[in-house]
C-alpha cells in the first residue's frame, strides 16, 4: 500500500530532477566562459612570458586579456541567444496566425507528426485533437516547432554566466603570472593550466552526468593545442620585452 502511494506521487517535476538535461543551457555557458578563461588568458600569458624577461608586460596583457574577454564572451552569448530567442519569437507568432487561418490543416500537421513518432494513424489523430482542444498553441510550438522550457535560450542568463565563468577561469592563471618565476614562466603557466583544465572537465561532466574521462581528454587536448601554438608565436617572434 505504502509502495502505491508513493509511486502516485511521483510528479514530472521530481522526474526532471533525475535527469540533467534541464541543466544545458546554463552549463553549455559556464563551461564555455570558463574553458575559454582558462585557455586563452593562459594561451595569452604564454606568449607574452616566452618573448618577456619581465613580469610586468605578462600581467598587463593577462589583466587586459581577462577584462576584455570577459566582456566580449558577455555580449556575445547574449547577442547570439537574443537572437535564438528572436526566431523563436517570429516562428511562434507565425504559428498563431496558421492556427487562426488554417487550423484543419494545422490538425493534420499535428497528427503526421506523432505519426511519423510511431503512433498508429487514428491513435495520432485523436491524440493531436486532444491536445488542440487543450492549448493548440502549446502543442505546435512543442511539437512543430521544437521549442520547450528546457531548450527555451535566455540571453540574461546564458551572459551573465559565460561572462562570469570566463572571469573566475580568466583569474586562475593570472594568479599563476603574479606568483610563479619570471623565469620559465610558460611551462608554470603550460602545467597549472592544464590541471585546471582537468578540473574543469571532471565538473562540468559531474554536473552534466557525463563521461568524466572524455571531458577531460577533450579539454586537455584542445588546451595543450592552444597554449603550444601561443608559446610558438612567442618565440617565433623572439622580441624580448
Amino acid at each position: 500500500m505504502t509502495n502505491e502511494n508513493s509511486k502516485s506521487t511521483i510528479t514530472i517535476d521530481n522526474y526532471l530532477d533525475n535527469h540533467y538535461i534541464h541543466r544545458s543551457n546554463w552549463l553549455r555557458a559556464a563551461v564555455l566562459g570558463a574553458n575559454d578563461g582558462i585557455i586563452s588568458i593562459s594561451s595569452l600569458a604564454i606568449g607574452i612570458a616566452a618573448a618577456s624577461t619581465s613580469r610586468e608586460p605578462i600581467i598587463l596583457a593577462t589583466v587586459a586579456g581577462l577584462v576584455a574577454g570577459a566582456l566580449s564572451m558577455a555580449a556575445g552569448e547574449y547577442v547570439s541567444v537574443s537572437s535564438q530567442t528572436d526566431t523563436e519569437k517570429a516562428d511562434i507568432e507565425r504559428e498563431k496566425v496558421e492556427l487562426r487561418e488554417m487550423p484543419v490543416e494545422e490538425l493534420h500537421i499535428l497528427a503526421q507528426i506523432y505519426e511519423k513518432r510511431g503512433l498508429k494513424k487514428e491513435t495520432a489523430m485523436q491524440v493531436a485533437i486532444e491536445l488542440t482542444k487543450i492549448d493548440a498553441l502549446a502543442a505546435h510550438i512543442r511539437d512543430e516547432l521544437g521549442i520547450n522550457e528546457i531548450s527555451q535560450a535566455n540571453p540574461i542568463q546564458a551572459a551573465l554566466a559565460s561572462g562570469a565563468s570566463f572571469s573566475i577561469g580568466g583569474v586562475l592563471p593570472l594568479l599563476v603570472v603574479l606568483f610563479a618565476p619570471v623565469k620559465g614562466m610558460e611551462y608554470w603557466l603550460y602545467g597549472s593550466t592544464i590541471l585546471f583544465l582537468i578540473i574543469l572537465g571532471a565538473m562540468s561532466a559531474k554536473t552534466g552526468g557525463s563521461s568524466i574521462s572524455k571531458a577531460i581528454i577533450r579539454i586537455t587536448i584542445w588546451g595543450t593545442i592552444a597554449m603550444g601554438l601561443s608559446a610558438w608565436v612567442g618565440y617565433l617572434f623572439g622580441v624580448k620585452i
